[in-house]
């Protein structure tokens, strides 16, 4: 079989403020972490043995899932910082660099390895890649997806000749521009020889170095375009996108927790909801403990978040919020992202808690 390889080591900067205090491979989808989906796809095809790079926020990653036991997986850290003036001070090594540090320390990938960037949702046959990569002779695998040639800027292109050998990139051309509507989704497959090519102790960067360094060398480098879900969270108005599709039942593998007390409404433990005095149409997802009050409206698709409070009169439509956030008595949020810290809509516009238009926009939502 393969060994697992997780990219978990970036700041997730186009994502904030979901990122500010969070890394982005915990984002949580339906209350868990966007990562903990990538673990159990890997287990559930049989990857036991998973390495993860770490550098902004590591401790939540690492106490989180600690040594993977809990979903029959062996994982193990690699932290990408420097001892900076006594402290020490994330530092990531580029997504090439970060794997040939570990091949370095311990030569860990000694066998086929499937490389997932942290930040996607997928539903992808691994067994059917890996075969396709075997039987190519590969010593390197893109997985592409064919996008609409009118969403080809919001992606790196794949260029490649009959057969799917890889004889260019282009990174987010412009329709017209654009040589192939094969879109890299940043899952790879290596054979342990391609981490030689990258040069040790250095930042490299697999998509815009490595790559043009395999085409330029002909190695055996090869495009695979398959059909799967892919649920990239590039941008947070991605991640409001992502939400309404997994709570509309769209994505294999991600199943509504809590209980179906009425069609298409789950709800955890310890809820106090006063049935016949409030309007929720789902799909939508109530946590444990949280007290929604009379006169709440609530329009799905919606994730509450536990421990969350809903004061008389709000209104929640198309939207999420994070746990323990409070919205203030007849405030409508409609197709947004809150949390006690600060609110988002769905285009990744910002307001952070005591900013001075936020109180027209968002009462006293708070933690």
């Amino acid at each position: 079989m393969a060994k697992g390889m997780i990219l978990a080591a970036g700041q997730g900067t186009r994502v904030r403020p979901l990122t500010k205090d969070l890394p982005k491979p915990m984002v949580p989808i339906l209350g868990k972490p966007l990562m903990e989906y990538q673990i159990e796809h890997l287990a559930r095809h049989g990857i036991k043995q998973i390495m993860v790079n770490v550098a902004y926020h590591h401790q939540m990653i690492e106490r989180y899932f600690g040594d993977g036991s809990r979903w029959g997986v062996e994982i193990g850290y690699s932290y990408e910082g420097v001892l900076d003036h006594g402290d020490i001070v994330p530092r990531p090594m580029g997504s090439a660099g970060g794997m040939r540090r570990i091949q370095d320390f311990s030569g860990f990938f000694d066998q086929t390895t499937l490389v997932l960037c942290g930040d996607a949702l997928i539903d992808m046959d691994i067994g059917a890649a890996l075969h396709e990569h075997k039987t190519k002779g590969a010593i390197a695998s893109v997985v592409a997806l064919d996008v609409p040639l009118s969403e080809v800027e919001s992606y790196g292109i794949v260029v490649t000749e009959p057969g799917g050998r890889i004889v260019s990139f282009q990174e987010k051309p412009t329709p017209a521009e654009a040589k192939s509507t094969l879109a890299s989704t940043g899952i790879y497959i290596f054979q342990p020889e391609v981490l030689e090519l990258v040069p040790p102790g250095q930042v490299y960067d697999i998509g815009s170095q490595l790559f043009p360094q395999l085409v330029a060398d002909r190695k055996p480098f090869f495009a695979q375009n398959r059909f799967f879900n892919w649920i990239d969270i590039g941008r947070v108005s991605d991640y409001w996108t992502v939400l309404q599709r997994v709570l509309r039942g769209e994505v294999a593998e991600v199943n509504m927790p809590g209980t179906e007390v009425r069609p298409g409404v789950w709800v955890g433990l310890n809820t106090s909801i006063p049935w016949d005095e409030v309007s929720i149409t789902g799909p939508v997802y109530i946590g444990s403990s949280v007290r929604i009050e009379p006169g709440v409206s609530i329009t799905g698709p919606a994730w509450i978040g536990h421990g969350s409070h809903l004061r008389a009169g709000a209104k929640v439509v198309r939207s999420v919020l994070f746990e323990y956030t409070r919205i203030a008595a007849d405030q409508p949020f409609v197709e947004m992202i809150v949390s006690p810290a600060y609110c988002v809509d769905r285009h990744g516009e910002t307001l952070y808690r005591g900013d001075d238009n936020a109180r027209l926009r968002w009462g006293d939502a708070r933690g």
